[in-house]
């Protein structure tokens, strides 16, 4: 397996760094998404969208534990070293993981089940960011979120249309944020006391026939990692330049999350979808809908945990 260094805010020459994957966990994900790291358990979190499931990856057994629910699950984010909190189609839940009980934190509005909750993270001060999109995906449906544990729920950013990657830059002054359809990373200036965000332009316009920005990651150098949805991997960006550094390669075109984690925070875990396959495709892909990882040279920080922000 290649490993390859990457450096922040340097201008590379030379081509980008192909680095190769490997098979985790072989799954059959109509959309694997949300994938993060529990840094109290080690392990990785991962959904399946469409399958209403929640999984557990323990990477010292290579197998995943498994919660279903009754309802769509498209995000998860680290709490305490026992429990975890998920966002289904039109709720925020708190997931008990030793009894699997669960426990509302705040309803999110599904406009008459048009609309449902899509990607999220945490950010520095705790609060969780989740964004929704509609059904078929309507130019414009979808809404940016935050929510904190006393279950307030505050409006981001209106008019999205697929809410995906979200992270935050080591020094806490900047957001970057994916619409999918516009073939963008947006970067926002962003306040972690009041988790206020401004508009401050584009850090990276994705390369022609790259596939679509899906979910996305930071490593310790504030290098952007993002899985690209028909792109058959995930590419590294640095987000002062736009310039492409890296693509880790996945045998799947429908690359859809990608999370640092391990001991060291150096392996990079990417989930993938049979969402929007052929039958051919399939056929040529088997491994679509599994779990994948690498050692890409680079390693991120912890997630963020959701809490209470400090007043």
């Amino acid at each position: 397996m290649l490993t390859v260094p990457f450096l922040s805010g340097t201008s590379c020459s030379s081509a980008p760094k192909m680095i190769q994957s490997d098979l985790a966990f072989k799954a059959e994900a109509t959309t694997g998404e949300g994938s993060i790291w529990h840094p109290d358990r080690n392990t990785l979190f991962w959904v399946d969208i469409e399958g209403k499931t929640l999984y557990e990856y323990y990477p010292d057994k290579q197998d995943c534990k498994t919660w279903e629910f009754d309802r769509m699950v498209s995000t998860v984010v680290p709490e305490t070293d026992s429990t975890v909190v998920v966002s289904l189609q039109d709720e925020i839940v708190r997931v008990n993981l030793n009894d699997g009980s669960l426990s509302s934190v705040a309803p999110i509005p599904d406009y008459e089940g048009k609309v449902r909750c899509n990607d999220g993270k945490c950010d520095p001060a705790g609060r969780l960011w989740i964004g929704t999109m509609g059904f078929g995906a309507p130019r414009g449906a979808g809404t940016l979120y935050t929510v904190v544990p006393d279950g307030t729920v505050e409006t981001k950013l209106e008019k999205v249309t697929i809410s995906n990657g979200i992270v935050w830059s080591a020094n806490k002054k900047y957001m970057y944020y994916n619409d999918t359809p516009t073939g963008k990373v947006a970067r926002y200036r962003y306040d972690e006391k009041t988790g206020e965000i401004l508009f401050d332009g584009v850090a990276v316009t994705l390369p022609p026939g790259s596939g679509a920005p899906d979910g996305m990651t930071i490593d310790s150098n504030d290098n952007l990692w993002v899985a690209q949805w028909g792109g058959f991997g995930v590419y590294c960006y640095n987000p002062y330049t736009g310039e492409l550094l890296g693509k880790v390669e996945v045998p799947a075109p429908n690359v859809a999350s990608c999370a640092f984690g391990g001991k060291d925070m150096d392996t990079l875990y990417i989930t993938t979808a049979r969402a929007g396959l052929s039958e051919q495709q399939l056929e040529e892909y088997p491994l679509s809908g599994s779990l994948f990882v690498c050692k890409p040279g680079a390693s991120g920080p912890e997630p963020y945990k959701f809490k209470q922000p400090a007043k």
